[in-house]
């Protein structure tokens, strides 16, 4: 039977401990305490889906799998790299960019543990839906050849399908910047600008989104996938998204740290607009959708000023050649 291991027992992590066990495998999910299991069987986070047999769940290090699937917030995946002890491959299931570094997931592994196999899973997947059974799909990416791929043959089933790709840069940066477009499609919403208004924006940060990928090094066309433009439209129309929570709190007028506290928590866009703001700065690339995003939940600029700024944007071509997202 293949062996899984599960890093992070949050909501995310619980559910692909449920699919693990649903693909046949033997399952560790790794909880900072275990002892927090209901008495269902449930994970706190996911309480309406106990865990089966087939999943234990430890506070070990030591980790015996053929895969490991590290589902930690990004502000803690270094230590948790620190810490880890497996030789199995390393699939990082968060998505986001280290303020202070400017490092996506995997640019965190390759300096804790260098030279070691890593792969990054993104795409549009609500953590409820993926842990009901419910059909998805997903990408795997990593560099090394053929590693996405036998990753992907491992954890995927029929109902989550899982696509492999080389292009890690644009896999990461899309998980990353849908964070940041769902706060300004929330903020549309609750400021009252119309469907109309969400949908331009959405689309023009998708084109930002894609401008900052060709600067990277990645490739536009893995934008228009299931990390990029999948993972955006969930997370800018679906309201279980937290960022799009704190985005609409914001526009309906509250401070940022009341829009955090009535979205339930910390939404990693927050931190990602001002890292990938700076990455586009120093990459010289106009990210306009961002950088008001980065303005407002700062609290440097008032909603009604960066409305009013985006508005009076000049005009020009919506597509160039031979660059599509040069503007």
């Amino acid at each position: 039977m293949k062996r899984i291991a599960v890093i992070g027992a949050g909501a995310w992590g619980t559910a692909l401990a449920l699919h693990s066990a649903r693909a046949g495998a033997s399952v560790q999910l790794w909880a900072r305490d275990p002892s927090v299991r209901l008495a269902s069987g449930a994970m706190p986070r996911l309480s309406a889906y106990p865990l089966p047999d087939a999943v234990e769940v430890t506070n070990e290090w030591a980790v015996q799998a053929d895969m490991t699937l590290v589902a930690v917030p990004m502000k803690h995946l270094a230590s948790v790299l620190a810490q880890l002890e497996t030789t199995s491959p390393l699939v990082l299931c968060c998505k986001g960019v280290k303020p202070d570094s400017l490092r996506f997931p995997l640019d965190i592994l390759a300096a804790i543990r260098p030279g070691y196999a890593g792969a990054v899973l993104s795409g549009p997947n609500f953590a409820h839906e993926v842990a009901a059974g419910l059909p998805a799909a997903a990408v795997i990416a990593a560099r090394q050849d053929g590693l996405a791929r036998s990753l992907a043959d491992m954890l995927g089933t029929p109902a989550f399908r899982l696509y492999d790709s080389k292009d890690t840069i644009g896999v990461q940066l899309g998980g990353a910047a849908k964070n940041v477009i769902a706060i300004a499609a929330g903020v549309t919403i609750g400021a009252g600008l119309g469907e109309n208004a969400r949908a331009a924006l959405v689309t023009r940060g998708l084109a930002e989104i894609s401008r900052l990928a060709l600067a990277l090094g990645g490739e536009a066309a893995t934008v228009s996938g299931l990390s990029g433009m999948g993972d955006l439209l969930l997370t800018c129309t679906g309201t279980s998204s937290r960022n799009f929570r704190v985005g609409r709190a914001l526009g309906e007028g509250l401070s940022p740290a009341e829009a955090e506290a009535a979205a339930g928590g910390v939404a990693e866009g927050v931190a990602t607009s001002q890292a990938l703001t700076e990455l586009a700065r120093r990459s010289q690339v106009s990210v306009p959708v961002m950088d008001a995003v980065a303005a407002i939940v700062t609290g440097r600029v008032l909603l009604k000023d960066v409305i009013e700024q985006l508005l009076a944007r000049p005009l020009g071509p919506e597509i160039k050649i031979p660059n599509a997202f040069s503007r």
